[in-house]
């Protein structure tokens, strides 16, 4: 076929050139043109040996993405993965496995695991009864204010426990801003009970549900309720047939950041619920108490902690520990 010249192409013809500020565009639209003896070219002239060398650059550029990373960048990372390794290790290391059983097997031991299993569940169940609907609120519904209803949701995240704990008192206690009416009109009193363990770890623990939550809210494709509504299904209805099956994973995942999160609350729990063994004292509160008087036993209790961490990270391994690579 005769090479065409440039004056030769026309808008309608599907051979015609493509704009020049396209490049893409320009290497779908070049043809081959080769002669007896002669290097293959492009219809623009341009070699296709240096068309293949251009590829091939790309692909070397890709490989070296994949390659050794810079020594300013190693040692700081390197260092910083030993910071958060070696504590750790140092708790393995210096663990008393001889008497680990015994210690583990203790009524004192099982009676703060136990009060902290409790106490942790029944907050998750509290956090997912208020925090599921808070999180769909803050990403269905658009109302003024939502960014600071937001921003006060998430501010247990980063407010000191025991900030948290004397909040909780001045609003919840006999003479706080909410207890005395809950002290004289229903007799419930929270402060330094069972009761005030499970609202000071809800108080928490529940932003991390609601975040959970609300990030796959947004991520959740909206049509498919708009679709139920269409079929006279009440918003509601849509919820609760449609978008929880969509959200399960996240509302899983939330719990059980939540759940973690109760387990290991201390600030929060011992200003406002106190240090009361078989009552109020859990795990963390009683590694405390330990390392004051018996360190063994507050590692073994540690040990315990440890664990159930590295079960709910174990848990959430699809979710944090994959990568798209």
């Amino acid at each position: 076929m005769p090479v065409r010249t440039e004056r030769e192409w026309t808008r309608d013809d599907p051979y015609r050139a493509p704009d020049s500020s396209d490049p893409a565009g320009s290497r779908r639209g070049a043809c081959r043109v080769a002669g007896p003896g002669s290097q293959a070219v492009t219809s623009f002239g341009e070699p296709e040996a240096a068309s293949g060398a251009l590829r091939g650059g790309t692909s070397r550029r890709r490989v070296r993405r994949g390659g050794g990373a810079p020594l300013p960048l190693l040692v700081p990372a390197l260092i910083g993965l030993t910071f958060l390794i070696v504590p750790l290790v140092a708790l393995l290391v210096r663990a008393p496995w001889r008497s680990l059983p015994g210690q583990l097997t203790s009524a004192e031991v099982w009676q703060a695991l136990r009060l902290s299993l409790v106490c942790a569940t029944a907050a998750t169940a509290v956090s997912l009864v208020v925090g599921v609907p808070l999180a769909w609120l803050l990403a269905r519904v658009e109302f003024p204010g939502r960014g600071l209803v937001r921003a006060l949701v998430t501010l247990p995240l980063v407010l000191p426990p025991v900030v948290g704990g004397v909040a909780l008192l001045m609003a919840l206690g006999r003479n706080g801003v909410v207890g005395r009416w809950l002290d004289s009109w229903f007799g419930i009193t929270l402060p330094f009970t069972t009761a005030g363990v499970v609202v000071a770890e809800a108080f928490v623990a529940m932003p991390f549900l609601v975040i959970s939550v609300e990030g796959t809210l947004r991520a959740a494709d909206p049509r498919y309720e708009e679709a139920a509504a269409t079929l006279g299904a009440s918003r509601f209805t849509a919820f609760r047939r449609v978008t929880l099956p969509l959200i399960a994973p996240g509302i899983a995942a939330g719990a059980v950041l939540a759940w973690a999160r109760a387990l290991g609350e201390f600030g929060a729990t011992i200003t406002f619920a106190g240090n009361f063994p078989g009552r109020t004292q859990t795990m963390p509160l009683a590694v405390y108490l330990a390392l004051q008087s018996d360190p063994e036993a507050a590692v073994a209790l540690s040990l315990v902690l440890l664990a159930v961490s590295v079960a709910v990270l174990a848990g959430l391994r699809d979710r944090w520990m994959t990568t798209g690579g």
